[in-house]
């Protein structure tokens, strides 16, 4: 179900903000299982990596209040989504998706920031890497940051980075972890800066604080 949902969710975002731009594809892994990574800038940002990343079929977390209802919770548990109590994460967090990296075709799409509006790198990303033996390619979208803007056909940019490979990293405590954050955040900025090395990313929310101030 994933790629065709995938798929008519490019369609009408084609219809209504024009044609995306992708660059670096090429960089992406194609034999092999990965974590793709990104800044989380918009909730309509995960649709665009994974148009973007195009055929591989992915898995994300998402937050467990989703699955409450349970017709919604078969649909976006088809989509690839597993629920994640973010009070309170359990060892499943871990387990589930390093499982299925090692044994599906599949990749898992997460966001190190946590929310749209952080900038702190979480160690998740780490942990899997490493317990899967995957590498982790950093992605950055630009653009739209609303519904309104995707009308507007904003132009919109997904740019894709090399894969960063952790198993250099010898142990995963928390000294581990911050230089695999730096690698991503250094990632991050290097893939901004391809796009526009003027981009400066300010949240929806900030902006509009910033704009009723003048």
């Amino acid at each position: 179900m994933f790629p065709v949902v995938r798929d008519v969710v490019g369609f009408f975002l084609l219809l209504i903000n024009g044609k995306a731009k992708i660059t670096n594809k090429d960089r992406i892994p194609k034999d092999e299982n990965f974590i793709l990574v990104a800044p989380h800038r918009t909730f309509f940002d995960p649709v665009y990596l994974a148009i973007g990343a195009r055929p591989k079929k992915f898995i994300f977390m998402a937050k467990e209040e989703l699955f409450k209802n349970k017709l919604f919770a078969w649909f976006i548990r088809k989509l690839g989504a597993f629920p994640v109590n973010r009070a309170k994460p359990g060892p499943s967090v871990i387990k589930y998706p390093v499982k299925r990296l090692k044994q599906d075709d599949v990749s898992l799409v997460m966001f190190p920031t946590g929310t749209r509006h952080a900038t702190d790198l979480k160690g998740g990303v780490s942990l899997i890497a490493k317990m899967a033996r995957v590498r982790i390619v950093p992605a950055v979208y630009q653009g739209p940051l609303s519904i309104g803007g995707l009308f507007k056909r904003k132009k919109t940019y997904v740019n894709f980075g090399e894969p960063i490979d952790v198993s250099d990293i010898v142990k995963m405590d928390e000294e581990g972890m911050n230089e695999v954050s730096r690698r991503i955040q250094a990632a991050f900025d290097f893939l901004d800066k391809e796009i526009n090395p003027d981009y400066v990313y300010i949240p929806k929310k900030k902006k509009e604080e910033e704009e009723n101030a003048r």
